[in-house]
């Protein structure tokens, strides 16, 4: 059960599984849309200070096979690993908790995770 912004409950039942990102919709039988919202989570907010400090961070975010979100401006976002937060300490890269969206760039085998384009909007059997 998933729960819509008026608190509503709801059942999403999709012939296959979907990945759906922030901003994406699904068109419901009736005409109308439900805007997919992604919540806010625990996570760590990586800023480094030159590219190769990036690639020196993304390694080890990677040999830690952890999902990371890649945003603009040298910046990286892991979900909140305590273990991970002493290894970023340890490495001198400004790294600050907070609560935001986490979408993860998809695994490189994902078929869908080849393109920036939104998912296409799903329609409800």
């Amino acid at each position: 059960m998933l729960t819509g912004d008026d608190g509503a409950p709801f059942l999403l039942d999709l012939p296959r599984a979907q990945q759906m990102k922030d901003g994406d919709g699904l068109e419901l039988d009736s005409g109308g849309f439900i805007r997919v919202v992604a919540a806010p989570e625990e996570v760590i907010d990586i800023s480094c200070r030159t590219e190769a400090e990036l690639a020196r961070i993304s390694w080890h975010i990677g040999n830690r096979h952890v999902p990371v979100q890649i945003l603009p401006k040298r910046t990286l976002r892991v979900g909140m690993d305590h273990v991970l937060m002493t290894l970023l300490d340890g490495q001198g890269v400004q790294a600050w908790r907070r609560r935001a969206p986490f979408q993860p760039e998809p695994g490189a085998y994902d078929p869908h995770g080849l393109t920036d384009a939104p998912a296409p909007v799903v329609r409800r059997a």
